[in-house]
């Protein structure tokens, strides 16, 4: 377990560099942008290239090349491994760049019919400047797998963080100082998203040649491609409900009021900080091996590294899910609360994030599940399962979006999720031999316990600053909302490990060495964009 921990340390190290960087990037839009139309039109635009993203060059063509880059290293033939991945990319850059450019004509053409006047007139622009994006980040997603496969996790783990420094570059750099009106700062923010692009993808494709990949531009239907293409084609479908799912969420936000997608964004973004930081590090680097175990009929090993995946997430993201939706409000203020972001949008935003933080532990879980059904090349049960999500949250969406407003989109997001995870746990069972739950439900039980206690001294503690002593203590401002978040935090990180050895917790005992290896790792990270900067990469 300790490779395992070691590589889990690599991502999470840089995963939380890359949130750092993408929370600084959330914050400086929120100041400069607040919750305006133009700030929630970006947000929807932006989202359309990351869909065609996810279905193109993440998820499903990942979930499908990886096996079968796999298979070629386990056969000794390196020099098929790299022409496999000229095939992808070549496919990759054809298809995608066919997208971009259907796309930009018709959000240009459509950004200027009568009926779409306004903000939406707006999104269609935005979307206009930021389809390019989506061949970029197709090509690095391609890159950053094959990295992976090497087991070169530093290199493909630092990948979201050359967007974040684009972004916060132009917008906090030439944005502010060049540009004279709001609509100018944001062109300079599309600017950095494409800048940040180029970066994810010719980062990863240096790392590549130098390990020897020699790219060349080949368009060949080989065997591995055309088992690619059918292993990919039902997972595109349960890919693309997912993120037609994530897209729909914020064209309804977005037609709710003009603050209604940012916000949703925000409450959304700050969720994806413990979930990014740990549950997609551990299904990264557990997918190799669940797809190593199963391409080798080891179902005992399949069934054991999959159990301690998910022991390992729920031991961080359950105190970590009822810490956020516990100190929400002084966490927004804290973050966000300045410039053009104000406490009516705090306001707005606590009772999303406290609704996203009860469902991150079941994204985080179906992150990994997802990943094992992909491991065992069934493509097939995580779509039906994410159309029933998909339907699950429209229908609840459109019911509560009008008495509720945002927040009945959280609550339809968390519901939906809830429902998938237990299906996908009793599919997998059902799929995979030997993969049983008993023996993680007693560690469960007594999880939950050590999270009921942290809670129940951390909601007291807030309760306490929140009321007349504290205000009387530390005001009512920034000073009691740092002590809040500095104070009650760490309070809470140490209830919970002294009630996880207290309860004797299985997994208790591989959180030490995780946590020095994130430390070590995050410092190394930190200290990388830098280094890179002064070589001219950045």
């Amino acid at each position: 377990m300790s490779g395992k921990l070691k590589n889990i340390g690599v991502v999470s190290g840089l995963t939380v560099v890359s949130r750092v960087l993408g929370l600084m990037r959330d914050q400086l839009s929120a100041a400069v942008f607040g919750t305006s139309a133009l700030n929630s039109a970006f947000i929807t635009a932006f989202s359309l290239p990351n869909l065609f993203r996810r279905l193109l060059g993440e998820g499903a063509l990942t979930a499908a090349f990886v096996p079968t880059l796999q298979e070629e290293l386990a056969a000794g033939r390196e020099p098929g491994a790299f022409r496999l991945l000229s095939q992808v990319a070549s496919w990759l850059l054809l298809v995608a760049g066919g997208v971009v450019g259907m796309g930009m004509l018709g959000f240009a053409f459509g950004g200027r019919l009568p009926f779409l006047a306004g903000k939406w007139s707006l999104a269609a622009e935005l979307t206009v400047l930021l389809f390019p994006y989506l061949v970029f980040v197709c090509l690095a997603a391609a890159f950053s797998a094959t990295l992976n496969v090497f087991k070169r996790f530093t290199e493909s783990a630092l990948s979201p963080i050359w967007l974040n420094v684009a972004m916060i570059g132009t917008l906090g750099g030439a944005g502010l100082h060049f540009a004279d009106s709001a609509l100018g700062r944001m062109h300079w923010l599309c600017a950095g998203v494409l800048l940040g692009g180029l970066l994810q993808m010719l980062v990863p494709a240096l790392v590549l040649m130098r390990l020897g990949w020699r790219p060349r531009f080949d368009l060949t239907l080989s065997p591995r491609v055309r088992e690619i293409a059918r292993l990919m084609a039902p997972g595109l479908f349960g890919v693309a409900i997912y993120q037609i799912n994530i897209y729909v969420s914020r064209l309804l936000a977005f037609s709710v009021s003009d603050e209604s997608a940012a916000v949703l964004f925000y409450a959304n973004r700050l969720t994806e900080l413990p979930i990014g930081v740990f549950a997609i590090a551990v299904a990264t680097v557990v997918y190799p091996l669940l797809a190593q175990h199963a391409a080798q009929g080891q179902a005992g090993l399949f069934a054991e590294d999959y159990r301690k995946g998910l022991r390992l997430i729920l031991l961080v993201n359950l105190p970590a899910a009822a810490g956020l939706a516990l100190l929400a409000e002084p966490i927004t203020r804290l973050l966000f609360e300045r410039g053009s972001f104000t406490a009516s949008d705090t306001a707005l935003l606590v009772p999303l994030l406290a609704g996203f933080a009860v469902g991150m532990p079941f994204f985080s879980i179906t992150s990994l599940s997802t990943r094992a059904f992909y491991a065992l090349k069934d493509t097939k049960t995580p779509v039906k399962l994410a159309a029933v999500s998909f339907v699950i949250n429209l229908g609840l969406s459109l019911a509560l979006m009008r008495p509720l407003g945002a927040l009945g989109l959280v609550l339809a997001s968390t519901v939906a999720i809830i429902v998938q995870t237990v299906q996908l746990q009793r599919a997998l069972t059902a799929r995979s031999a030997g993969l049983r739950f008993a023996p993680l439900w007693g560690g469960v039980a007594k999880l939950a316990v050590a999270v009921l206690i942290m809670g129940a001294v951390v909601g007291a503690g807030w309760a306490l600053l929140n009321g007349p002593r504290g205000v009387a203590l530390a005001g009512t401002g920034f000073a009691r909302d740092l002590l809040a978040v500095g104070g009650l935090i760490p309070l809470g990180v140490l209830i919970y490990g002294v009630a996880l050895w207290a309860l004797r917790i299985e997994g208790r005992e591989q959180l030490p060495a995780l946590w020095q290896r994130l430390r070590a790792r995050s410092g190394a990270a930190a200290r990388a964009p830098k280094e890179n900067a002064g070589g001219g990469q950045s």
